[in-house]
């Protein structure tokens, strides 16, 4: 059974309105998601939620792909607008259990990652997820100062592929020197005297390419670690490529 709430100091309201903050997700330890984009995604890859929110246009609308299992709750227009965190209310939501963080040993970590080192911007970190997924890595470590992957910013961006990668918040020192260590090839991005050109480099099935912090660029000791760094060379007289976009360009060549 739907339960319809009409009043927006309802208690269930408030939580879901804190989730926008990193103080009420701890609070809670869950998150929110709005759009049926990102609702649909974590349905079909069959994530645990603890609730469905949505206007009854919007649930009405949906209603044949929503798990019967989730407690769904019928939301006025004028409440919804006050739950989301976009210009434009999408009208439906749902809100996540925190998953348990991911463990994953950089001693035994196969396949092929992305390192963001202090990446800030939540759009520059949604594309760049996108992209590793379409892309075909294995997962992306969140280096520190990077952005949470919960911010809504972020999870917008992401458009689902948060559900299809390793997520790893984690020291990107210990993951540089593991892989390193091991003999898998790790890609600065950062422009050195000797820095090669990224056509130049052997497309590989394991290891990692670094994207630093869009103002700054990777951390001078981070950079000291890698395998060696890449640029790309810029034809036109742009001072410097979008990080997100010069990941793409990355990825797509030096991965196999």
């Amino acid at each position: 059974m739907r339960e319809k709430i009409t009043s927006g100091q309802n208690k269930r309201v408030k939580q879901w309105r804190s989730l926008s903050s990193k103080k009420g997700r701890q609070a809670t330890q869950s998150y929110l998601l709005e759009s049926w984009h990102l609702v649909q995604e974590a349905i079909k890859a069959r994530q645990p939620m603890t609730a469905i929110m949505g206007t009854a246009e919007e649930l009405a609308a949906h209603e044949v792909q929503l798990p019967q299992s989730v407690p769904t709750f019928e939301l006025t227009d004028s409440i919804a607008k006050t739950i989301g965190d976009t210009g434009t209310p999408q009208g439906i939501f749902a809100t996540l259990p925190m998953p348990s963080e991911t463990v994953v040993d950089p001693e035994t970590a196969a396949g092929t990652w992305l390192f963001l080192d202090y990446v800030q911007d939540p759009g520059n970190i949604g594309t760049m997820v996108r992209t590793a997924d379409a892309a075909g890595l294995t997962g992306v470590v969140f280096g520190k100062g990077t952005a949470s992957r919960f911010l809504p910013k972020v999870l917008r961006s992401m458009q689902g592929s948060q559900y299809h990668l390793q997520l790893v918040e984690a020291d990107l020192h210990d993951w540089i020197k593991a892989f390193t260590k091991r003999g898998l090839p790790v890609y600065g991005t950062n422009l050195d005297p000797h820095a090669k050109d990224y056509r130049d480099v052997k497309p590989m099935a394991a290891g990692a390419i670094v994207m630093g912090n869009e103002g700054n660029g990777m951390a001078p000791d981070l950079q000291a670690m890698t395998t060696m760094n890449l640029y790309i060379p810029i034809k036109g007289q742009a001072e410097s490529l979008n990080v997100a976009i010069a990941a793409g360009v990355v990825m797509f060549r030096v991965i196999e």
